[in-house]
């Protein structure tokens, strides 16, 4: 069982959510609407997505990717449900 978001990725997931369905957000605009530095919330990013960090597997909840030389955010489906 995947434990909850703490309050960092519970802001993430509701700030994506608020998005249209498969769209994102650049990571400057989504540091800027919650108030955290990119370190900040790449480091939290990286626990919510799906890669495996120390042996687990992150929930999937978002994927980030450059695009065009820009670090973008999107909420999954599994984020979706979380949110």
């Amino acid at each position: 069982m995947t434990p909850g978001p703490d309050s960092l990725e519970q802001a993430i997931l509701q700030a994506l959510a608020q998005l249209p369905e498969g769209s994102g957000m650049s990571l400057p605009r989504l540091g800027k609407q919650l108030g955290q530095s990119a370190s900040v919330l790449m480091r939290c990013l990286a626990t919510m997505g799906s890669a495996s960090l120390g042996g687990t597997t992150g929930p999937g909840w978002v994927e980030v990717q450059q695009q065009d030389g820009h670090w973008r955010v999107t909420l999954t489906p599994a984020g979706r449900r979380q949110a």
